[in-house]
């Protein structure tokens, strides 16, 4: 791929979405962030990150200049502790300063796309459904016990799961009746779509709830969990273009997993899973607004991948990319044991390349500190 973004672009182009084959690696990271400022200066207006979408309005909020804490903000302002991330605080640094002296249909927006949730974990609906409430003006009791609710069994064991419990049917009732009232109102502001995210995704993680509660076998439950949370990845992305469409096109970044215009697949507790990802969902509907970008790596001394197997289409190809090298000036993240966080690592197969409309390869040599 050619290091000029605008080669990889078109004036149909709605959503471009970058993807990296791993968040062990940082290198599609902090690349993402000098494409993002070069595509700022071609109209790009917003960019939607793989993080909570909830969470995505504190960090949206301070890059449009209101109060806070920069350190505060990119730790309460992502989920999967992408905060930790080096290039994610510089990323929401450089877009407040961006915006500073930019009138406001100049401005650049951020936001979360992703689920509330982990595919194996998910939090109580409760503080969602409560922000619709209070925007609603009205009196009812939400008391839940969030703990029962956010616990990792609540997911992974039936037994402990109150997916299909008195209190989620009435968390239900209340929720749908509220969604009903909202979309009866005539003022819509920016205030109303606030409260309607938050209650939509409320509603959501009582889907997901009531997903765990079904008596399924593993490998069925972890392909529609994983299902549910690109779904509603998808539906976030739509609902993003809609706010944005009258700014300018959004950039994406996110794994190369929920990006691809194929189905997705992986190994996860002994079992196949296959599932259809965020960019599947959407690529038809969006049609030639949506060009995917691929993001591989050449090596990875830094995690122990070593040089790519020449068994691999990745190790076949390598060498024969028009390389965007990285070798000297590259940031570590976190690693492994810093976050506790085990995301795997995805290398170039013939589906990804069937799903992409461009590879972006990254040779990373020894892992250096700026």
């Amino acid at each position: 791929m050619s290091q000029d973004i605008r080669e990889f672009i078109s004036p149909f182009t709605e959503l471009l979405a970058f993807g990296e084959p791993t968040h062990l690696e940082h290198a599609h990271t902090w690349i993402r962030n000098e494409l993002f400022e070069q595509l700022a200066g071609l109209g790009y207006r917003s960019i939607a990150l793989e993080t909570c979408r909830i969470r995505g309005l504190l960090v949206d909020d301070y890059v449009q200049g209101g109060p806070g804490d920069l350190d505060a903000v990119v730790r309460d302002g992502f989920s999967h502790s992408f905060g930790r991330w080096p290039a994610n605080r510089e990323l929401v640094q450089w877009m407040r300063e961006y915006n500073e002296d930019k009138p406001a249909h100049e401005r650049l927006a951020f936001h979360g796309f992703d689920f509330q949730t982990e595919t194996t974990s998910a939090p109580s609906p409760r503080p969602y459904l409560e922000h619709a409430r209070d925007y609603l003006g009205e009196d009812v009791d939400l008391t839940t016990d969030d703990e029962k609710w956010s616990r990792d069994e609540a997911v992974l064991d039936v037994s402990k799961s109150p997916g299909r419990s008195e209190e989620a049917v009435r968390l239900r009732e209340i929720g749908t009746g509220m969604l009903k009232r909202l979309h009866g109102r005539r003022t819509v502001d920016a205030a109303w779509y606030r409260a309607e995210t938050q209650l939509v995704a409320g509603l959501s993680l009582l889907q997901y709830h009531r997903e765990c509660a079904e008596p399924n076998p593993l490998g069925v439950r972890l392909n529609r969990l994983c299902q549910m949370r690109d779904g509603v990845m998808a539906r976030n992305l739509l609902e993003i273009r809609r706010a944005e469409a009258s700014r300018g096109p959004t950039f994406v970044f996110a794994h190369n997993a929920h990006l691809q215009r194929t189905n997705s697949s992986m190994e996860m507790a002994g079992e196949r899973i296959e599932w259809f990802s965020a960019g599947a969902l959407v690529a038809p509907i969006l049609g030639d607004q949506y060009t995917v970008i691929a993001g591989t790596l050449g090596r990875n001394d830094s995690f122990g991948l070593g040089e790519p197997d020449k068994a691999t289409l990745e190790g076949q190809l390598q060498g024969r990319f028009t390389t965007w090298g990285v070798t000297a000036d590259m940031p570590q993240g976190p690693s492994r044991t810093d976050t506790g966080l085990e995301m795997g690592y995805f290398p170039l197969d013939q589906h990804l390349m069937a799903g992409a409309d461009a590879l972006l390869h990254v040779r990373v040599g020894r892992p250096v500190t700026r």
